[in-house]
Protein backbone atom coordinates (compact mmCIF):
# COMPACT_ATOMS: atom_id res chain seq x y z
CA UNK A 1 0.00 0.00 0.00
CA UNK A 2 1.22 2.92 -0.86
CA UNK A 3 -0.19 6.76 0.26
CA UNK A 4 -2.33 8.01 3.04
CA UNK A 5 -3.74 6.11 5.04
CA UNK A 6 -5.27 5.15 9.39
CA UNK A 7 -4.00 3.55 12.13
CA UNK A 8 -6.40 1.88 14.11
CA UNK A 9 -5.81 0.29 17.79
CA UNK A 10 -8.18 -1.43 20.20
CA UNK A 11 -7.01 -2.55 23.59
CA UNK A 12 -9.95 -2.30 25.40
CA UNK A 13 -11.23 -6.46 24.83
CA UNK A 14 -9.18 -9.90 25.20
CA UNK A 15 -8.02 -9.49 21.64
CA UNK A 16 -5.73 -6.43 20.98
CA UNK A 17 -6.37 -5.10 17.36
CA UNK A 18 -4.15 -3.12 15.02
CA UNK A 19 -5.52 -2.08 11.89
CA UNK A 20 -4.27 -0.15 9.23
CA UNK A 21 -7.09 1.65 6.10
CA UNK A 22 -7.89 4.18 4.10
CA UNK A 23 -8.41 7.48 5.05
CA UNK A 24 -11.82 6.66 2.97
CA UNK A 25 -12.82 3.93 5.22
CA UNK A 26 -11.51 0.66 3.33
CA UNK A 27 -9.74 -1.87 5.82
CA UNK A 28 -6.32 -2.53 4.18
CA UNK A 29 -5.00 -5.21 6.95
CA UNK A 30 -4.47 -5.81 10.52
CA UNK A 31 -2.80 -8.15 13.17
CA UNK A 32 -4.80 -9.83 16.23
CA UNK A 33 -3.57 -11.24 19.06
CA UNK A 34 -4.74 -12.22 22.33
CA UNK A 35 -3.99 -9.48 24.97
CA UNK A 36 -3.26 -12.00 28.40
CA UNK A 37 -1.39 -9.06 30.07
CA UNK A 38 1.04 -8.66 27.43
CA UNK A 39 0.08 -4.96 26.00
CA UNK A 40 2.69 -3.05 26.60
CA UNK A 41 5.24 -5.98 24.92
CA UNK A 42 3.17 -6.58 21.81
CA UNK A 43 1.57 -3.46 20.91
CA UNK A 44 4.26 -1.96 18.73
CA UNK A 45 5.71 -4.67 17.56
CA UNK A 46 2.64 -5.63 16.10
CA UNK A 47 2.51 -2.10 14.68
CA UNK A 48 5.92 -1.74 13.42
CA UNK A 49 4.79 -5.87 11.92
CA UNK A 50 2.05 -4.28 9.41
CA UNK A 51 3.77 -1.12 8.72
CA UNK A 52 6.24 -3.80 7.31
CA UNK A 53 4.27 -6.48 5.47
CA UNK A 54 2.57 -3.16 3.86
CA UNK A 55 5.05 -1.11 3.18
CA UNK A 56 3.76 1.77 4.46
CA UNK A 57 5.03 5.17 5.98
CA UNK A 58 4.75 7.08 9.03
CA UNK A 59 5.08 10.09 7.11
CA UNK A 60 2.26 9.08 5.01
CA UNK A 61 -0.20 8.48 8.37
CA UNK A 62 -3.41 10.36 7.96
CA UNK A 63 -4.70 9.52 11.55
CA UNK A 64 -5.05 7.50 14.52
CA UNK A 65 -8.06 5.62 15.55
CA UNK A 66 -8.33 4.61 19.17
CA UNK A 67 -10.98 2.45 21.16
CA UNK A 68 -11.77 3.72 24.48
CA UNK A 69 -13.76 1.24 25.62
CA UNK A 70 -15.33 0.07 27.97
CA UNK A 71 -12.62 -2.13 29.04
CA UNK A 72 -10.15 -3.23 31.59
CA UNK A 73 -7.91 -0.73 33.11
CA UNK A 74 -4.35 -1.72 32.09
CA UNK A 75 -5.35 -2.36 28.22
CA UNK A 76 -7.08 0.64 27.61
CA UNK A 77 -4.28 3.10 29.42
CA UNK A 78 -1.51 1.02 26.99
CA UNK A 79 -3.95 1.48 23.87
CA UNK A 80 -4.58 5.12 24.41
CA UNK A 81 -1.08 5.80 25.38
CA UNK A 82 0.17 4.86 22.29
CA UNK A 83 -2.24 6.12 20.63
CA UNK A 84 -1.79 9.66 21.85
CA UNK A 85 2.16 9.65 21.65
CA UNK A 86 1.81 8.53 17.83
CA UNK A 87 -0.34 10.90 17.25
CA UNK A 88 1.21 14.03 18.97
CA UNK A 89 4.66 12.91 17.73
CA UNK A 90 3.69 12.45 14.16
CA UNK A 91 1.42 15.67 14.53
CA UNK A 92 -1.83 13.83 12.85
CA UNK A 93 -5.19 13.96 14.13
CA UNK A 94 -6.28 12.08 17.23
CA UNK A 95 -9.67 10.06 17.17
CA UNK A 96 -11.36 8.32 20.19
CA UNK A 97 -13.96 5.80 19.16
CA UNK A 98 -15.98 3.68 22.07
CA UNK A 99 -15.37 0.16 21.30
CA UNK A 100 -18.74 -0.22 22.33
CA UNK A 101 -20.08 1.64 19.57
CA UNK A 102 -17.80 -0.18 17.25
CA UNK A 103 -18.48 -3.69 18.38
CA UNK A 104 -22.73 -2.39 18.39
CA UNK A 105 -22.08 -1.27 14.61
CA UNK A 106 -21.93 -4.39 12.86
CA UNK A 107 -25.00 -6.37 14.75
CA UNK A 108 -28.10 -5.39 14.20
CA UNK A 109 -29.87 -2.53 15.89
CA UNK A 110 -31.74 -4.25 18.34
CA UNK A 111 -28.15 -5.97 19.74
CA UNK A 112 -27.03 -5.56 23.02
CA UNK A 113 -23.59 -5.53 24.56
CA UNK A 114 -22.55 -7.35 27.07
CA UNK A 115 -18.66 -7.13 28.61
CA UNK A 116 -17.27 -8.17 32.18
CA UNK A 117 -16.87 -6.02 35.15
CA UNK A 118 -15.15 -7.75 37.46
CA UNK A 119 -15.67 -12.17 38.07
CA UNK A 120 -19.29 -11.04 39.27
CA UNK A 121 -20.87 -8.15 37.29
CA UNK A 122 -21.15 -7.05 33.89
CA UNK A 123 -21.30 -3.96 31.69
CA UNK A 124 -24.47 -3.60 29.29
CA UNK A 125 -24.04 -1.40 26.36
CA UNK A 126 -27.00 -0.19 24.13
CA UNK A 127 -27.01 2.38 21.50
CA UNK A 128 -27.07 5.73 22.38
CA UNK A 129 -26.60 5.57 26.08
CA UNK A 130 -24.49 5.63 28.49
CA UNK A 131 -22.42 2.10 29.64
CA UNK A 132 -24.45 0.71 32.78
CA UNK A 133 -23.59 -1.50 35.54
CA UNK A 134 -25.41 -4.40 36.34
CA UNK A 135 -24.26 -6.15 39.78
CA UNK A 136 -24.19 -9.83 40.23
CA UNK A 137 -24.79 -12.50 37.51
CA UNK A 138 -28.52 -12.55 38.42
CA UNK A 139 -28.76 -8.67 38.29
CA UNK A 140 -31.05 -8.85 35.37
CA UNK A 141 -31.67 -11.26 32.06
CA UNK A 142 -29.94 -11.27 29.07
CA UNK A 143 -31.81 -9.18 26.82
CA UNK A 144 -32.88 -11.19 23.39
CA UNK A 145 -30.19 -10.89 20.49
CA UNK A 146 -27.82 -9.80 23.19
CA UNK A 147 -24.20 -9.89 22.22
CA UNK A 148 -21.38 -11.04 24.81
CA UNK A 149 -17.88 -10.53 24.64
CA UNK A 150 -15.18 -12.24 27.04
CA UNK A 151 -17.84 -13.74 29.24
CA UNK A 152 -17.03 -17.41 28.71
CA UNK A 153 -20.06 -19.08 30.87
CA UNK A 154 -21.47 -16.38 31.74
CA UNK A 155 -23.86 -15.58 28.57
CA UNK A 156 -25.45 -17.97 26.53
CA UNK A 157 -23.98 -19.64 23.26
CA UNK A 158 -26.26 -17.32 21.06
CA UNK A 159 -24.92 -14.01 22.51
CA UNK A 160 -20.99 -15.43 22.84
CA UNK A 161 -21.09 -16.11 18.91
CA UNK A 162 -22.86 -13.04 18.33
CA UNK A 163 -19.50 -11.63 20.22
CA UNK A 164 -17.44 -13.35 18.45
CA UNK A 165 -18.28 -12.45 15.34
CA UNK A 166 -18.67 -8.64 16.03
CA UNK A 167 -14.95 -9.11 17.64
CA UNK A 168 -14.04 -10.37 13.86
CA UNK A 169 -15.54 -7.35 12.38
CA UNK A 170 -13.76 -4.81 14.97
CA UNK A 171 -10.50 -4.11 12.83
CA UNK A 172 -13.17 -3.04 10.08
CA UNK A 173 -15.34 -1.29 11.83
CA UNK A 174 -12.44 0.82 13.73
CA UNK A 175 -11.54 1.82 10.45
CA UNK A 176 -14.64 2.51 8.89
CA UNK A 177 -16.07 4.25 11.63
CA UNK A 178 -12.39 6.15 12.51
CA UNK A 179 -12.38 7.49 9.19
CA UNK A 180 -15.45 8.99 9.38
CA UNK A 181 -14.50 11.04 12.06
CA UNK A 182 -11.57 11.90 10.64
CA UNK A 183 -13.02 12.88 7.46
CA UNK A 184 -15.82 15.07 9.51
CA UNK A 185 -13.02 16.93 11.55
CA UNK A 186 -14.70 15.05 14.81
CA UNK A 187 -10.79 14.53 16.73
CA UNK A 188 -9.88 14.68 19.81
CA UNK A 189 -7.53 16.74 22.28
CA UNK A 190 -4.96 13.95 23.47
CA UNK A 191 -4.61 15.73 26.50
CA UNK A 192 -8.02 15.22 27.05
CA UNK A 193 -8.98 11.92 25.56
CA UNK A 194 -9.86 9.21 28.28
CA UNK A 195 -10.90 5.92 28.40
CA UNK A 196 -14.44 4.08 29.58
CA UNK A 197 -13.68 1.77 31.94
CA UNK A 198 -15.78 -1.69 32.86
CA UNK A 199 -14.69 -1.67 36.22
CA UNK A 200 -12.74 1.23 37.56
CA UNK A 201 -9.35 0.83 39.47
CA UNK A 202 -8.19 1.85 43.11
CA UNK A 203 -7.68 5.58 42.67
CA UNK A 204 -9.60 6.67 40.04
CA UNK A 205 -12.99 8.43 40.87
CA UNK A 206 -16.36 7.87 40.08
CA UNK A 207 -20.15 8.92 41.16
CA UNK A 208 -22.90 6.65 41.38
CA UNK A 209 -26.26 8.65 40.57
CA UNK A 210 -29.68 6.87 40.11
CA UNK A 211 -29.73 4.22 37.56
CA UNK A 212 -25.60 3.03 37.76
CA UNK A 213 -22.36 4.38 37.26
CA UNK A 214 -20.85 7.85 35.88
CA UNK A 215 -17.89 6.82 34.36
CA UNK A 216 -14.51 8.43 35.62
CA UNK A 217 -13.71 11.18 33.23
CA UNK A 218 -10.29 12.03 35.09
CA UNK A 219 -7.56 12.42 32.89
CA UNK A 220 -4.63 11.86 35.30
Amino acid sequence: MSGRWLLALDTATSVVVVAAGTPEGQLVDAVTFPAEHRHGSHLLPAIEELVRRQGLELGELAGVVVGTGPGAFTGLRVGLATAKTLAHELGVPLAGLPTGEALLASQPATATLLLPAGPHDRTVVERGSAPRLVAGEGGEPEPAGAMAVDLPGRASPGALDRGQRAIAALPATLIRLGAARVAAGAIDDPARLVPVYVSLPRGVTSEVGEGGVAWSRDPR
